[in-house]
């Protein structure tokens, strides 16, 4: 019976169009990590634009957050809608702290492995952004948004054997015994390398989200 009435009660359709800008503050902030992760005099740069977009992600959270307090009818429980703008904003605030970490240490050049974290990255954010405005619609599109959740899923996994990669690679490095050799290396790549496993596993949280969404609303 609450279900009937909520259906027929006036919605506050505002949510959808609030996560659709978040998520495209989420790949705008994966598109210039990948560019970072290309290395060159442009790192600073980019590291900018990703903190420019996590403010911007920042202030969209906080209008989504609002809207909660002053809606009287929501197009999904509360708590949801918390959740699922709350994992969103951790992604992309992680993103940041990457930029922040390859500020701090002045990196400049990126391993292979990196820029290819770099590109799950961003995967998992065009998935996002795909799946987030069918939210719209959940019954019509439960089928595509379990599609797009598992396939965050698998990225999450790829981003994960190749956090260990790099940490072999890091390490087998400074077991060669060369002059160049650094120890401060492999303190600095494995820093960066957690810091991009970190961003996909903050995706994984927001697929979690909005398959538990589906669950609830199907």
């Amino acid at each position: 019976m609450l279900g009937w009435f909520r259906a027929l009660m006036p919605r506050e359709d505002r949510f959808f169009d609030l996560f659709e800008r978040h998520a495209r503050a989420l790949v705008a902030g994966a598109e210039a990590l990948e560019a970072l992760l290309e290395g060159g005099e442009d790192v600073p740069r980019w590291c900018g634009l990703i903190a420019e977009r996590e403010q911007e992600a920042d202030d969209i959270a906080r209008e989504v957050l609002e809207a909660v307090r002053r809606s009287f009818i929501t197009p999904f429980d509360r708590g949801d809608i918390k959740d699922l703008i709350q994992s969103m904003d951790d992604a992309i605030d992680q993103m940041n702290r990457t930029a922040k970490t390859i500020t701090l240490f002045e990196v400049r050049t990126f391993d292979p492995v990196m820029r290819e974290m770099g590109g799950t990255v961003l995967e998992a954010a065009r998935l996002t952004a795909e799946a987030v405005p069918l939210l719209t619609a959940i019954g019509k599109h439960s089928g595509r948004l379990t599609a797009l959740t598992e396939r965050v899923v698998q990225v999450e996994g790829r981003s994960d054997a190749l956090h260990e990669q790099g940490l072999k690679a890091l390490y087998h490095a400074q077991r060669s015994g060369t002059e160049r050799s650094d120890p401060m290396a492999y303190i600095i790549g494995s820093e960066i390398l957690g810091h991009l496993e970190d961003v996909v596993d903050r995706f994984e949280d927001v697929a979690n989200e909005i398959s538990a969404i589906v669950i609830e609303n199907v």
